[in-house]
């Protein structure tokens, strides 16, 4: 319920007029989210004809995840330009709701009324038809290779959380290992955005940072084979094993589809992450330098000064003067920086002090302090 309504709430924020409904976006965005919105419809459809309601709405809240989590985070900038600057982006989003509530109406008949009633003005979504898969464009390959380029990077900001490496720090390389990289390509500056690396290195050798490992699955083979399972069993634990299609022979006895599984295991766990539903590893690099140290404490400090602003009750487009008190040690950080964090929180004005502030200071980051005005016009 909760995405569905953000997503909804997001466009009614930055709507400045009505948006319209078109599926003729040209952004790689917008054809992945229309590209899933076709195939959801689909979904549905099979789904409730076969009077399946839990894959049903399964598929709806998959579909929400992507829509909220992926594609309305990651086209904020469009939306904060404005529907002026971006307004296929606005489109976009109103066609996908319009669509998804009419979807989504058997199951959820009460948000599903509200929010199309809302974008509409129509009488209820209960009056209208059921939508059709074929007037919105489908795109299998793209979205495959989004959603390969979120489980990316799914993995790689697992890896992060579990060495506490907050999302602001950036760090050196990805390493993305997938039997087809190459598909990634055109979206490896998704990649290092998202995940706030410098680089990202593509490769098809998944081998060179893992290695695929067979494990026999005894309830399901044991009633066909016998005793010859626990035969199977030691020859797949000795590497005594070959591929042969989609089946595994060891040692001369040939197991099926089911009555294995293979799981990819990691030449270096502490910095390597599965990518769930394929099989690829992610790597990531995290040797720290000072320099990459430097541009993380700035991106903390630019996060504190937008906090201030908020607390200082300034609106997101005001001019600001800003005067930073930092330790010592980070003055150097500041200067090198100050382009950066003067431009990203819009201050007309950014001085660095290491000395005591006059005025209400604001906690900016650990040690350093920050006061915050609104500029003259």
């Amino acid at each position: 319920l909760l995405p569905i309504w953000n997503a909804y709430s997001f466009l009614q924020l930055y709507s400045s007029k009505p948006a319209q409904w078109s599926v003729d976006s040209e952004d790689v965005l917008d054809r992945y989210i229309l590209a899933k919105l076709h195939d959801l419809v689909g979904t549905v459809r099979v789904s409730l004809d076969n009077t399946d309601i839990a894959d049903a709405t399964d598929a709806v809240r998959q579909f929400a995840d992507a829509l909220t989590n992926w594609y309305v985070r990651r086209s904020r900038d469009r939306f904060w330009a404005g529907d002026t600057e971006h307004p296929e982006a606005f489109n976009t989003l109103y066609t996908v709701l319009e669509v998804l509530t009419r979807v989504s109406a058997p199951l959820l008949p009460m948000l599903s009324e509200v929010i199309w009633r809302g974008l509409t003005g129509e009488r209820s979504v209960h009056l209208a038809d059921f939508p059709s898969a074929d007037q919105i464009p489908a795109d299998a390959a793209l979205v495959a290779a989004m959603d390969a380029t979120r489980g990316v990077c799914s993995a790689a900001s697992s890896v992060r959380k579990s060495h506490k490496l907050r999302n602001r720090l950036p760090l050196p390389t990805l390493t993305v290992a997938l039997p087809d990289s190459a598909q990634l390509a055109d979206f490896a500056p998704i990649i290092r955005d998202e995940v706030n690396v410098k680089n990202v290195d593509l490769t098809s050798d998944v081998d060179s940072v893992g290695t695929f490992e067979v494990v026999v699955n005894a309830k399901v083979a044991g009633p066909r084979l016998g005793r010859d399972v626990q035969r199977v069993i030691k020859a797949v634990k000795a590497g005594n094993y070959e591929r042969v299609g989609e089946n595994v022979v060891a040692d001369g006895i040939e197991l099926n589809p089911g009555e294995y599984t293979e799981r990819l295991v990691a030449a270096n766990p502490d910095s390597t992450a599965r990518i769930d539903g394929l099989d690829g590893l992610v790597v990531l690099d995290m040797e720290l330098t000072e320099e990459l140290e430097a541009e993380g404490w700035a991106a903390d400090v630019i996060r504190g000064l937008q906090d201030a602003r908020k607390a200082a009750g300034l609106e997101v487009s005001d001019r600001i003067t800003v005067v930073l008190s930092v330790p010592a040690d980070k003055q150097e950080w500041a200067e090198r920086h100050r382009g950066l964090i003067a431009g990203e929180v819009l201050a007309r004005e950014l001085d660095v002090t290491t000395g005591e502030l006059d005025g209400e200071a604001h906690d900016v980051v650990k040690g350093t302090k920050a006061t915050v005005t609104k500029a003259a016009a």
